[in-house]
């Protein structure tokens, strides 16, 4: 306690003496030199500095703001105040005051004024902080990039819509383009969030818009597509009920001429747009899917403001241009844009499903399977006619390599209605000729046939009759259970009592007998509509009845929640086609897993339910999220030690829950990766502060740290599936802040593979960010800025460790949030009876065989498994693991697979016993930098989804 009370002590006296310095310096009308800056901010960073020496802080900074204009030290001065505000909440008003002062607005420096703004944006709202007279005359001031940061936040600021309004249409006039586009993004929030009843207004900022889409700069002529679509929205509901028609024609066919733009983001938003506009004649929706200008249209003009004429046949063929657009993402935004159109007409629908045929073909998986989700979205509207020419295509996709397109087809055939009996035979043995290829899929292929027989009664019992001695026992009496296709005809038999349709003929009762011999691969098929107790009731009734009449079967309609499938949303937002789906094609094999995961046969209803059931679990790991954010505080005042006891604690915390459920499980799984993902870069952060020197040691055990920290990221990246894009992008912030890292020190560096793996890390983030309409973080848009400038001024050297410590300074953990239930993909090896006294018989020089008890859990058909046998490291062997050629597997409802796999050791020994040591490994496709060489094994490095097994081996007796 005495040495505690010294340390006290003489910290109070240190902090005595500076604030008397800087007085008596302040005093004498001396400016405060940068060392007394310095010693400043070491007061105000130090958690142990009392209030009453940051008020004598704030008061040296108050008065020697107006002795000093010097704008370094002016930079310097507004650094400790947003350090101060940002540490202290309760002493961040008087320095916000001091923030708001004029001393810092009127300085001459512009970009002064700019870090001003910002800081007081990003600390409180300043909306009655700053009057509309500053505002305008900030705007009007030399600084570019002040009036930059003023129109992008000024929904923030507190002024009447007038004088925002007058400001944004001033500016659309602006030298700078990005002035004009920051003007009209005003413009736009302005009008989601404003309440304009005026004609003149909405009809002013219209015509201000359609005159910048023949802006010479292409994020400006975008920004005036988003303009022109959200008031010509507001002119429609503004014009009287006789003119909305012609209004909205009018706004559509506006935004129509910029699908040919030279620009592919242009030509993006205005896809977009199109999709919006709710109202739309049929004459001029047809016309978009012609490039021949239709006779009702020749001579049609609108004119929705004075002095601003269109001819409809300036909409000419562009949906044509658009599907028929070099780049995917245009052809999948004009896919997008057609979906939200084809419920305003049938013939619009019926004329759209003849192109959405042809995009079937498209070389890009992305736009195919955006094409079948908006003939979904006709079905599900009851627009989709389905003739013959159009069944052969779908039949084309149900053998498609990709499972997500193979599942989509299945999802459309659920709900179409087909007139003829043929067309029906051909959709039925599409789904066989499906089964076969791809038997991984038969759970949805059954519950496919089950809602094609149950939409279509009459033709269900026509084929059962062609198809019935199939079903029939053999000549022994045994029914041939070994058929697929006869459980696949069953199926669709069972679901005729169900038909809606009249006049039914009734099935055999046989049939539904011959159905419980298939009770648990039909029931895990129909999970969705019933679970296996329910089937096996109803099929029980159906034996024993001799009509078709659902009354007389006693069960209640209700216990079969039959539903027709809701349109899957392929972006992440409802409004946003331009993104591109959650999936990415590489060679057949889909990069994110979730949407691959609900194809192998889960329920999107069974997940939201489960979402719903561990709700109270997520509020759990998002407040010990929470808590690791102010641990990682702790981190980067230095106070490692501190951190590491809150992080393990964590950890003990969240070990004691009990997972009960599949989805808890993961949850838990993930929160504890996360806490040992934090817990080793801190330690690596630690290591590499400033004020630490690195002994001959430190180097060797900063490697070991950071292969620990690859392999722990490595496995939160790979071994989860359904995290969403958010969540992605901050395991991703992660890696780049690992890579970072890195590259700061030489001594541990391998400069070459270490860029490339932060680039590879930036662009998957941009991917994402382009996919999902996510805000980035601060850190990562310096990291690309960082490196775009560093990529364009020197080519010479690409390892700087000065730029890349710049680069760590700008990090801060953030907050992680978990939205949903995360599935952990593990494994379980085991050798049966096998043991140092039950050993496996081998003979010297001839392979041995080794069976391994192997369960899977949530992994993926297209996964590339491998195991990995060892028996020294010289001796290291790997064999692939093909999950499509397993066969008498058991699966579950929660995706577990358990079956026995007999692996081939080459490499025995001359030796009478020996051991082995076996992992099961899944290769990572992501980290495509990453190659290994090692012949015939994996290309990319692998997570291990289970611990080693040792195993025991001796030389056969019959040798």
């Amino acid at each position: 306690m005495g040495m505690v009370a010294e340390l006290e002590r003489r910290q109070s006296a240190m902090e005595l003496h500076i604030i008397n310095s800087i007085q008596q310096s302040l005093d004498n009308n001396q400016p405060l030199s940068f060392q007394a800056l310095a010693s400043l901010r070491s007061l105000i960073i130090n958690p142990a500095t009392p209030d009453s020496t940051l008020s004598s802080v704030l008061d040296a900074l108050s008065r020697s703001l107006q002795l000093n204009r010097d704008p370094v030290f002016l930079h310097h001065a507004l650094k400790l105040l947003s350090d101060l505000a940002s540490h202290r909440p309760h002493l961040s008003p008087f320095a916000l005051d001091l923030l708001r002062s004029d001393s810092l607005f009127s300085s001459a420096s512009p970009r002064l004024v700019g870090e001003s703004l910002s800081v007081l944006l990003s600390l409180a709202s300043i909306g009655n902080d700053i009057d509309a007279a500053r505002f305008v005359s900030l705007c009007l001031g030399p600084s570019v990039s002040v009036r930059q940061c003023l129109l992008r936040n000024a929904e923030k600021l507190v002024f009447r819509e007038s004088v925002l309004l007058a400001v944004f249409l001033g500016f659309t006039r602006d030298p700078y383009p990005y002035v004009r586009k920051e003007a009209l993004d005003g413009l736009v929030k302005l009008c989601k969030n404003g309440d304009f009843d005026d004609r003149d207004v909405i009809e002013g900022c219209y015509c201000r818009a359609v005159e910048l889409l023949r802006d010479a700069e292409n994020y400006v002529r975008s920004a005036a597509v988003r303009a022109v679509c959200e008031w010509g929205r507001l002119l429609v509901i503004c014009s009287e009920d006789m003119n909305k028609q012609d209004s909205s024609d009018a706004v559509f066919i506006q935004l129509g001429c910029m699908v040919r733009d030279m620009s592919v983001d242009v030509r993006l938003e205005a896809f977009e747009a199109l999709g919006k506009i709710g109202l739309v004649s049929e004459d001029i929706l047809l016309q978009t899917l012609s490039k021949k200008v239709l006779g009702i249209n020749k001579d049609k003009a609108f004119k929705p403001v004075e002095g601003l004429d269109i001819s409809a046949s300036a909409v000419a063929g562009a949906y044509i241009h658009g599907l028929e657009d070099e780049f995917s993402e245009v052809r999948m935004s004009a896919c997008y844009s057609l979906r939200t159109l084809t419920v305003f007409s049938l013939r619009f629908a019926c004329e759209a499903l003849n192109l959405m045929m042809d995009m079937l073909n498209d070389d890009s998986t992305v736009v195919r399977l955006q094409a079948l989700d908006t003939i979904h979205h006709m079905a599900t509207s009851n627009h989709l006619k389905v003739e013959k020419i159009h069944i052969h295509r779908f039949l084309s996709a149900l053998v498609d390599s990709s499972s997500v397109i193979r599942s989509m087809t299945r999802k459309i055939l659920k709900l179409a209605k087909l007139p003829q009996f043929k067309l029906f035979k051909l959709c039925i043995d599409g789904l066989l000729g499906n089964l076969e290829i791809y038997p991984q899929d038969e759970a949805d292929v059954f519950s496919a046939l089950f809602h094609i027989g149950r939409n279509h009664g009459k033709f269900t019992v026509h084929i059962i009759e062609e198809v019935s001695p199939e079903m029939e026992p053999a000549s022994g009496g045994k029914l041939s259970f070994d058929s697929t296709r006869v459980a696949a005809f069953l199926v669709l038999a069972i679901s005729a009592p169900l038909s809606h349709e009249k006049d039914v003929s009734a099935i055999p009762p046989r049939i539904f007998s011959y159905a419980v011999t298939w009770l648990g691969r039909i029931s895990y098929g129909l999970s969705d509509l019933m679970n296996q107790e329910k089937l096996l009731a109803y099929l029980s009734e159906c034996s024993r009845s001799s009509t078709i009449s659902l009354a007389d079967f006693k069960i209640n309609e209700a216990l079969l929640t039959v539903e027709s499938d809701a349109p899957i949303p392929l972006c992440s937002k409802v409004d946003s086609p331009v993104s591109m789906p959650f999936w990415k094609d590489s060679g057949g094999t889909s990069d994110y897993h979730h949407q691959e995961f609900l194809s192998l046969g889960k329920s999107a209803a069974h997940a939201e339910y489960e979402l719903g059931e561990h709700s109270e679990l997520r509020k759990y790991v998002n407040l010990i999220f929470k808590k690791v954010k102010d641990f990682w505080s702790l981190v980067e005042l230095g106070c490692t030690t501190e951190a590491f006891k809150g992080i393990r604690a964590c950890k003990e915390e969240v070990a004691s829950f009990t997972a009960d459920s599949p989805g808890s499980s993961g949850a838990v799984a993930f929160t504890l990766q996360y806490l040992q993902v934090i817990g080793m870069l801190a330690k690596v952060w630690g290591h590499l502060r400033p004020t630490k020197m690195l002994n001959p040691y430190g180097v060797g055990k900063l490697e070991l740290l950071f292969a620990k920290l690859d392999r722990r990221l490595r496995e939160i990246s790979n071994r989860f599936i359904g995290l969403s894009k958010g969540e992605e992008l901050q395991i991703l912030d992660l890696v780049l802040v690992a890579c970072l890292l890195r590259l700061s020190k030489m001594e541990i560096c391998c400069c070459n593979a270490a860029m490339k793996l932060l680039l590879s890390t930036v662009a998957h983030v941009e991917y994402l960010h382009k996919e999902g309409s996510i805000e980035l973080s601060n850190f990562v848009t310096e990291v690309k800025k960082s490196l775009h400038d560093a990529d364009s001024s020197s080519s010479s050297s690409t390892c700087k460790p000065l730029l890349f410590k710049k680069l760590l300074d700008s990090f801060s953990l953030q907050q992680f949030v978990l939205y949903g239930t995360p599935r952990y993909i593990h494994a379980e090896l085991a050798v049966p009876s096998n043991d140092s006294e039950n050993p496996l018989p081998f003979i010297p020089g001839i392979p041995a065989s080794i069976p391994l008890a192997i369960t899977l859990h949530n992994v993926l058909t297209e996964s590339r498994l491998w195991v990995r046998i060892s028996m020294n490291e010289e001796s290291t062997q790997f064999v692939f693991l093909d999950l499509n050629l397993i066969r008498n597997e058991k699966r579950s409802i929660n995706v577990v697979r358990e079956f026995t796999f007999v692996a081939p050791f080459y490499r025995t020994p001359k030796a009478i016993s020996f051991t082995v040591r076996a992992s099961l490994g899944l290769e990572c496709f992501r980290e495509n930098i990453d190659r290994v060489k090692v012949f015939g094994g994996p290309k990319c490095e692998l997570t291990y989804l289970c611990p080693e097994k040792e195993i025991f081996l001796c030389k056969s007796t019959e040798c």
